[in-house]
């Protein structure tokens, strides 16, 4: 899988940009603004998650023992 996101993880874990607040979000002018000002868009993004495979959080047999517990409670 090729992303467009580059590792920036040191070997001891952390990464090495930058965190921002909520408050920096904010004083960009909101999400949508302080993504551009960082380069990053929302069609960007959408492109970059197309490259992702979907994932099934359950399979068919949690699903239906998950059903058929919430039946069994009401």
């Amino acid at each position: 899988m090729n992303t467009k996101f580059k590792n920036n993880t040191s070997p001891l874990g952390f990464r090495s940009h930058k965190s921002y607040s909520p408050e920096d979000v904010w004083a960009a002018g909101g999400t949508t603004a302080f993504g551009s000002k960082n380069g990053q868009s929302n069609e960007n993004m959408a492109e970059i998650f197309k490259e992702f495979p979907e994932v099934e959080p359950f399979t068919e047999e949690e699903w239906n023992n998950t059903l058929k517990s919430l039946k069994e409670s009401k």
